[in-house]
């Protein structure tokens, strides 16, 4: 599937892509959650860097990729999203595949997003909502100086990657 070419995608799980949900300890102080554990992830997933982004009531980030990064995506809330997931990569065996999963304050879960994977999240809650990402790559590189690895088709309207 060449990225000009307009094509469909059909709903199912993708390859590579690991979703967890994840539980909450809690008592009378409140909860505690695990966002990853190393020995949990392979050794090429795990985190370089971690950050949180606040994304405001029906807002979209994405729909992006990247070429050699793997995000670990942690969504336990504040915030109601929509995750979209797209598998473009010609030689993957799910190509043509779409995952939609809800997530957030209600449905806590991670979700490892291996190169290649196009992904987008919304906000569909009333308020804003937090999301933890701790990729596997140093953004821009050491010292932020080296390219950014990211295709973003949210810049393209003409885009196969619907957010519904």
């Amino acid at each position: 599937m060449p990225a000009d070419e307009i094509y469909s995608f059909s709903e199912g799980l993708i390859d590579g892509v690991i979703v967890k949900a994840i539980s909450p300890h809690a008592d009378q102080r409140g909860w505690l959650v695990e966002l990853f554990r190393e020995d949990e992830l392979s050794a090429d997933q795990r985190p370089t860097m971690a950050y949180v982004s606040e994304t405001l009531p029906g807002v979209a980030r994405g729909p992006h990729e990247h070429v050699d990064q793997t995000d670990y995506f942690a969504f336990v809330g504040p915030g109601e999203f929509m995750l979209y997931l797209w598998d473009a990569r010609p030689l993957s065996p799910t190509r043509g595949r779409r995952m939609r999963l809800s997530a957030g304050e209600s449905n806590k879960l991670s979700a490892t997003v291996p190169p290649g994977v196009v992904h987008a999240y919304k906000n569909i809650g009333s308020t804003p909502g937090w999301v933890f990402n701790a990729p596997n790559r140093l953004f821009a590189g050491p010292g932020r100086r080296g390219p950014i690895d990211e295709i973003r088709h949210e810049d393209h309207p003409d885009n196969p990657f619907r957010l519904d």
